[in-house]
């Protein structure tokens, strides 16, 4: 997996383009990586349901909970599934509506400078050992190719929305997460 920087889409995963992003303020500088939880309908997984609301193809009529949010634009840049399987919707020269109303170090609205990640997953339900390795990988190849995201410009919506938002939640493993980063990092020699 390989970030094409001309384009901002990597290689060896699935692209499905959303409509929904713009241009970053043309100052912007990529250097923030939130990490987000999302399951549609509400606690089911693998239901392909994410990648319509992302695309804005939900069908409000195919669950109760879809007629509240089917008419929102939001995207991410990427999706984490369950099984590791990882779909980008926006290039990472784009800025996808994955952050609304936030602030990182004193700086507002974070999708200006920020690329999204979503894993699928609830606040309150453990994630997958493929998601974790996944992540690990797409953080990687992010951070190869966009450096001023360091280890520290790392974070959860909940810390750059707090009240608003409470995602990734209490079970993701953040130290388990940045370990395995520091690991990747001392194998190949970045450290």
């Amino acid at each position: 997996m390989q970030v094409d920087t001309a384009t901002g889409w990597l290689s060896g995963i699935e692209h499905c383009p959303s409509a929904h992003f713009n241009a970053r303020p043309q100052d912007a500088d990529i250097s923030l990586l939130v990490i987000h939880n999302i399951s549609l309908p509400p606690g089911q997984f693998g239901s392909g349901c994410v990648q319509q609301f992302f695309c804005g193809g939900l069908d409000p009529d195919a669950h109760p909970y879809f007629a509240g949010i089917a008419d929102l634009r939001v995207s991410a840049h990427f999706l984490v599934e369950r099984d590791g399987r990882i779909t980008q919707f926006v290039s990472c020269l784009e800025r996808a509506w994955h952050a609304g109303q936030s602030c990182f170090d004193g700086r507002d609205n974070c999708n200006d400078f920020s690329i999204g990640i979503e894993l699928e997953g609830t606040d309150d339900q453990p994630f997958t050992a493929a998601q974790y390795d996944s992540l690990v990988a797409l953080t990687t190849a992010l951070q190869g190719a966009y450096p001023l995201i360091t280890r520290e410009r790392i974070t959860g919506h909940e810390h750059i929305a707090p009240g608003r938002k409470t995602d990734p939640g209490a079970c993701f493993d953040w130290q388990g997460y940045l370990g395995c980063l520091a690991d990747h990092a001392l194998k190949e020699g970045d450290c």
